[in-house]
């Protein structure tokens, strides 16, 4: 198992803390059934980093045409991103939910933000540590439904996004661990 250790419910990857839902549950987006709702509900953006605030404006002339008129009047307001309730900074919206990047087809970015490549993996910082939760939501139960039929694990169906963000090396220790842990018998 590496340096893999585990605490109850929460395993040590490296320096991530990574909550065993993450290993034991399936999913597997069904964007046929559910039409990407992940980014048309919710009550604030899908947060961002400063660099891909940068980016998204560095995008934003070739994607202006897209936009509706709608989300063209939020941007030029307020911008592509604003600071939400809890002081984390997230993409602009069309009211109370619904992403101003979000296109008939899917996101009109080229590159999307980091949370949303990783969803519903949701990534908090705990000090010098990150922890890893499965935001569990309800509009998403035909992806569990068909990740269930798969028999593909959310670790494994978010393989793209998890390397993305920490590297290959690190994701080859989370497979290690996954396979230790379901070994075990969780």
């Amino acid at each position: 198992m590496g340096s893999s250790q585990s605490f109850g419910n929460i395993l040590m990857v490296g320096d991530v803390l990574v909550h065993t839902d993450i290993i034991t549950a399936c999913f597997c987006c069904d964007i046929e059934k559910c039409h990407g709702r992940c980014c048309e509900e919710g009550d604030a953006g899908a947060p961002v980093t400063i660099d891909e605030i940068d980016y998204i404006e560095s995008q934003l002339d070739d994607i202006w045409p897209s936009l509706n008129a709608q989300a063209q009047s939020v941007i030029d307001r307020q911008g592509v991103a604003y600071t939400d309730p809890e002081g984390e900074l997230v993409t602009s919206i069309i009211g109370s939910c619904d992403c101003c990047f979000r296109g008939p087809k899917g996101c009109l970015l080229a590159r999307r933000p980091l949370s949303c490549h990783l969803y519903p993996i949701r990534e908090k910082k705990l000090g010098p540590l990150v922890g890893l939760n499965y935001h569990r939501w309800d509009i998403c139960k035909d992806a569990v439904a068909l990740g269930e039929k798969l028999k593909m694990p959310l670790y494994r169906f978010l393989r793209e996004p998890l390397v993305r963000r920490f590297g290959e090396a690190w994701y080859r220790e989370l497979e290690e661990t996954a396979e230790a842990y379901l070994s075990s018998g969780y």
